[in-house]
């Protein structure tokens, strides 16, 4: 089950997502969306196949299996009635999953929803970046999830971490043995990583005015590749091995926030520890004329 079923990750990721996953076997249940958009169950398949055909092209088998399978709850997210209705489409499901694909601010509004309709029992639930505003905020998140959900049970996500140009950057470094001897400051003058996007705000307006570049893209995919990019090799055999790792890194980074002008925001980072150099690293956001058009930048520069 998805919240946020007519949104802009939705439309972009999730219905072509599980299109792939029924055309490869891999997928087999019911699918609850969840949203106020749509009319019906009709507007948001017909939703589903826009965004299917735009995003990778309709697999007319695949796609006739995943609207048998796909249900529909139209609602608002502050109602408890609808939570009434997740309910009872729910019927006798034992272990949903819950995926909020939704703006930020209304994770704890949902979460506090499912436990009053005595939808959380057994149940796992997906949360989507910006996970809070702040360490204060994010606290309060965390304390409020787990009213309800055991930590077990609470899977904090970033979808950007499951592209496979993210994940190629571990085979680069480490499947690669003639790297790991020159991947410090000794050789490596210099590192950029830019995510240039020409994608406007479009329909997230009400979004950006909340979360922001900063908060989108920035601290958490940005940071990711950083963190892959100086995280020491995993020698471990747990499998939490290489996250621990990445959180080394960033425990590892200072930061001071500079703000150049409206069109441009950036984070400088100086990172302490043997393979990298004194000198900051610089991740910046920048306008390019275009109202709302981004591109992204890391740079890292070694001695």
């Amino acid at each position: 089950m998805f919240f946020g079923a007519t949104g802009d990750l939705a439309y972009k990721q999730i219905f072509p997502a599980l299109q792939a996953m029924i055309r490869r076997g891999h997928f087999d249940m019911p699918i609850l969306g969840v949203a106020r958009s749509a009319k019906d169950l009709d507007g948001l398949r017909a939703r589903a196949h826009e965004s299917i055909e735009k995003h990778g092209g309709v697999d007319s088998r695949a796609f006739a299996a995943l609207s048998a399978k796909l249900q529909y709850v139209n609602g608002d997210y502050g109602s408890q009635e609808t939570f009434h209705q997740l309910r009872k489409a729910l019927g006798g499901a034992s272990r949903p999953l819950y995926y909020l694909a939704i703006p930020p601010d209304l994770f704890a509004t949902v979460a506090q929803g499912l436990a009053k309709a005595d939808c959380d029992k057994g149940a796992r639930v997906v949360v989507e970046k910006p996970f809070g505003r702040d360490l204060a905020s994010a606290q309060a998140l965390n304390r409020t999830l787990r009213k309800s959900f055991p930590e077990s049970a609470i899977f904090r996500i970033d979808h950007y971490l499951g592209k496979e140009p993210v994940q190629n950057l571990l085979y680069f470094r480490f499947a690669n043995s003639f790297l790991e001897p020159i991947w410090n400051n000794n050789y490596i003058q210099s590192v950029q990583v830019t995510m240039a996007e020409t994608l406007g705000v479009e329909g997230r307006g009400s979004f950006y005015e909340e979360v922001g570049a900063i908060r989108d893209v920035v601290q958490n995919h940005m940071l990711e590749v950083v963190a892959l990019l100086t995280m020491e090799a995993h020698c471990e055999t747990r499998s939490n091995g290489p996250f621990e790792l990445c959180g080394r890194s960033l425990l590892a980074m200072s930061s001071a926030v500079s703000f150049v002008a409206t069109e441009m925001s950036g984070v400088s980072l100086r990172i302490r520890g043997w393979r990298h150099s004194p000198r900051s690293s610089c991740i910046s956001t920048h306008g390019d004329g275009r109202a709302f058009h981004s591109t992204f930048e890391l740079v890292s520069e070694c001695l």
